[in-house]
């Protein structure tokens, strides 16, 4: 039987000494590997060679590791079997620049972070112990040598790396982004194994198909390798408990691909594949096995699948919305159009071996459990292990995957474009059996760099974007192909990258571009929203970790310390200008995080909820998928991300899985200003001693495919006075969409009781004081089904007398690790995030909670579950008291 041995053991690593003339006469001097793949910055981080890359300014101290060259050695020992006649090692990623040695004679030289590497070895070149030497140049000069050599082109700007990158196939984030520090790694950084055998299984390409009237079924082509030793296939399916549904026999004894080895109608033996929210996950495996005249196992291969069908639809709209009419840009799923919401993927670390699959699957259940149930993997990273996509398809998370181009003018000659084709051919094969892969994307805004720029006169990937990657993506993965698009965004006449009809966008004119107030959301979507943000900084016990043993000098918000720990270009001033909108101004480092937690889940909140507020029915379509950059982060950083690198969700994360919900309540607040000018419509901006009321706008949105009946109960309580109101109405939503509620003005308290009137107008309104909850109750139950807070904006002219003693009171109840949390409040509490705190003041262990950012009014407790709390105390900040 063909034999796979891992080539995991026995690993040493060295600098290489370049003053030895030859790489096969560097033989001293070598330290022993302590991971295996491997990275060369981790390993010199467990030797104690270096420090912490991530801690303080360190990453200054680190950058001649991506300037020097390195080796690594493993030995191994191997003993051919008598009816052996073939070898090869297989490499599924070397990063990036490597010339390989197999008992001092080379026998690969690698240019391809991307690329799987297949060595086909004469048996009698291995011997009874082999050395394979590895030898990593720097792919930061290389690049720079290729870049004299061929021109300096356009590539991001000063905090997204090195325009020379684009001619190295290398992730690109390696060279600097910013979310991530400049650490040019290199090694084995995947698997590498020996593989012997006299007939093998070389390829299996699983058509798991589901029909347009829903009918599966199954064609399996098989590619083998070898001599024609085999006399037959094992074609077995069978379910996720190992039950065999249908196994069957073929006589084969042809080298090459054999097509349709099998084809099965499974009509009424397997259940469809299905997003979450949908339906279930089911998963089935097709093992094939290569047998011999007597039946022996020769090789064997399994792969898991999932009978689905996915399509993104382009269809004419029926009606116009404020941008006009266009075209959709939606998934369907079995024949099912749903709402894509979710997030963005970077590399989960900027040393990729560190990423173990249970972090993968931390990552992604906090995703799904977020109520998301879509990722987009980012042009600039990597084509992620296995693992990853295994996972997305257990938790049905549809994928969205980014060719590995990023921001930049990328080469297209022809040793380039070979070298992106077989890149391409590689990964398509590698992943096309996925039920979750949704889409394929040629590339991350390069045509919309090149739209921004103005000057770039020859855009030579356009070869690669709108010829070479579709046809790979169609002919490797028919009959059905997985969709594919030419960049993001993309779409509009000349590919207007900015077209908010056609295709889809990156809104980052909030924050970056015009720096528009985050309430300009409303009016600046698209038909799919693949990208936008707004920064925050983590939980100050993630910043305490990079600030280690800074002086006190350092712990302040616009210090040198924090600055090296947020990578974005103008952040100072792009914090500043949504920071002093919103919040008042404070020098206290605690109280500025919290802000900036606070603005980023007001920001996202309010995106996510006049988004999906659009998906109207078939046929208004107008917003079709939201995806919040970012999901994670690869090291510890003030970023986009909902969750920081420890996995620590920030308070965004849980405000906007609220909006993401199978059913949620929205309110729209419009100011009646005094000044026609006032912007935005939510704020009480000039016209705060002068606004003439509000007027409310309330929707409810339903992700089932069948209507929902509730009661919709609206809540009005002034922050100044004792007034309140509150009124219940029935309501019904409509399946999947968005469904209008109710318009009416914002209520206020009678000019009686209301706070004194500064202006001695008598049109003058105190709405200004005013927060306003819906909630959307089951009609029988009672149940709260979705609730929602409009409080008035800007923060800032909350009297904070108002906001300090809302007469909190939790109660616990302990059951082992969990701890139920019920919450009230005598007085509305806006952003309440809870945590854990130990008796000396720290926050101990992280805990896991189920909900928290709560916004919340009297007379209706909320209940929380912690996991980990283990009898601490729970520290609270809310606005009006920012600090634990």
């Amino acid at each position: 039987m063909a034999r796979s041995l891992l080539l995991d053991k026995s690993w040493q690593w060295k600098q290489r000494d370049t003053a030895v003339a030859a790489v096969l006469d560097d033989s001293t001097g070598w330290t022993v590997a302590q991971t295996s793949p491997s990275e060369i910055h981790v390993e010199l981080l467990k030797a104690g060679r270096i420090p912490d890359p991530y801690i303080g300014f360190n990453e200054h101290k680190l950058q001649w590791i991506g300037e020097v060259e390195w080796l690594y050695q493993c030995t191994f020992e191997f003993t051919p079997l008598a009816n052996e006649k073939y070898a090869l090692l297989e490499f599924l990623g070397l990063d990036t620049i490597c010339d390989v040695y197999l008992n001092s004679t080379k026998i690969l030289a690698a240019d391809n972070m991307f690329q799987t590497h297949v060595v086909q070895l004469d048996l009698a070149s291995l011997k009874p112990r082999n050395t394979l030497l590895l030898h990593f140049k720097s792919a930061q000069l290389l690049a720079k040598q290729l870049e004299a050599e061929m021109g300096r082109v356009r590539a991001g700007s000063t905090n997204l790396g090195d325009p020379s990158r684009v001619y190295v196939r290398k992730a690109q984030y390696n060279w600097r982004w910013d979310w991530a520090p400049e650490f040019m790694t290199c090694g084995p950084y995947r698997p590498i194994t020996l593989k012997t055998y006299t007939a093998r299984i070389a390829e299996v390409h699983t058509h798991a198909l589901l029909s347009a009237s829903n009918i599966s079924s199954l064609a399996v082509d098989v590619t083998t390798a070898g001599d024609s030793v085999f006399a037959s296939l094992r074609i077995t399916l069978a379910d996720f408990h190992g039950t065999v549904l249908k196994s069957q026999d073929v006589s084969a004894t042809q080298i090459g691909t054999i097509p349709n080895v099998v084809s099965w109608d499974l009509a009424g033996v397997v259940q469809p594949w299905w997003p979450v929210g949908y339906g279930d996950q089911n998963l089935y495996a097709v093992s094939v096995l290569l047998l011999d005249a007597s039946g022996q196992t020769l090789d064997a291969c399994s792969t898991r699948v999932g009978f689905r069908r996915v399509a993104l639809i382009q269809d004419e709209l029926k009606e116009a919305d404020q941008y006009g009419t266009g075209t959709t840009f939606l998934f369907e799923v079995n024949g099912v159009r749903m709402f894509a919401g979710g997030s963005n993927w970077i590399p989960g670390d900027n040393f990729l071996t560190t990423v173990a699959p249970e972090r993968y699957r931390a990552w992604l259940t906090l995703l799904r459990d977020g109520n998301q149930n879509m990722v987009r993997l980012w042009g600039g990273g990597v084509y992620e292990p296995d693992v990853f996509y295994e996972i997305c398809d257990e938790l049905g998370i549809l994928v969205w995957q980014d060719f590995q181009f990023a921001c930049g003018v990328y080469p297209a000659h022809d040793s380039f474009v070979d070298s992106v084709r077989k890149e391409a051919e590689d990964n398509v094969r590698r992943l096309r059996h996925h039920p979750c892969l949704a889409l394929f994307c040629g590339n991350n805004e390069d045509y919309q760099m090149v739209l921004q720029w103005g000057d770039v006169k020859d855009f030579p990937a356009i070869k690669i974007y709108e010829d070479v990657l579709p046809d790979v993506v169609e002919r490797l993965t028919g009959p059905e192909p997985v969709p594919y698009w030419r960049g993001s965004p993309y779409g509009g006449k000349g590919w207007d990258t900015a077209d908010p009809t056609i295709g889809d966008v990156h809104q980052w004119n909030i924050w970056g571009g015009k720096e528009l107030p985050y309430q300009d959301y409303a009016k600046l979507g698209g038909r799919f929203v693949s990208e936008f943000g707004i920064p925050a900084h983590p939980p100050m016990k993630t910043i305490k970790y990079w600030m280690a043993d800074a002086p006190k000098e350092q712990w302040h918000a616009q210090s040198a310390l924090m600055a090296q720990h947020c990578r974005a270009g103008s952040f100072e001033r792009r914090f500043s200008i949504l920071m002093n909108e919103m919040f008042r101004v404070t020098e206290d480092l605690e109280t500025y995080v919290y802000n900036t937690q606070i603005l980023q889940s007001e920001a996202l909140t309010f995106a996510y909820q006049v988004w999906r507020r659009k998906w109207a029915g078939q046929g208004r379509e107008y917003t079709s998928g939201v995806l919040v950059w970012q999901l994670n982060d690869c090291n510890p950083v003030s970023s986009w991300a909902l969750i920081d690198y420890f996995l620590r969700p920030k308070p965004a994360y849980f405000t906007v899985a609220r909006q993401l919900a199978p059913i949620s309540v929205g309110i729209s607040r419009t100011v009646v200003k005094s000044r026609d000018n006032d912007r935005p419509i939510q704020y009480y901006d000039f016209s705060t001693f002068l606004s003439y009321g509000a007027n409310l706008e309330i929707w409810g949105t339903n992700s089932a495919l069948f209507s929902r009946s509730a009661t919709l109960e609206i809540s009005c309580v002034d922050l100044l006075t004792a007034w309140t109101h509150k009124e219940t109405r029935s309501v019904t939503l409509l399946p999947n969409q968005a469904t209008e509620l109710l318009s009416m003005p914002c209520l206020g308290p009678p000019r009686d009781v209301a706070a004194p009137n500064p202006t001695g107008d008598d049109k003058f309104i105190t709405t200004y004081s005013v927060v306003v909850a819906a909630r959307l109750l089951d009609p029988t139950s009672g149940e709260v089904l979705a609730r929602f807070a409009d409080w008035p904006q800007p923060f800032r002219f909350l009297e904070r007398a108002s906001l300090k003693d809302p007469g909190l009171s939790i109660e616990t109840k302990e059951n082992g690790d969990v701890t139920e949390v019920k919450i009230s409040a005598e007085r509305p509490v806006k952003g309440l995030v809870l945590s854990a705190v130990d008796d000396d003041g720290d926050d101990g262990p992280d805990v896991q909670w189920s909900d928290n950012a709560l916004d919340l009014m009297p007379d209706d407790a909320q209940a929380v579950v912690a996991r980990g709390l283990s009898g601490r105390k729970i520290g609270m900040a809310f606005l009006g008291k920012e600090k634990v």
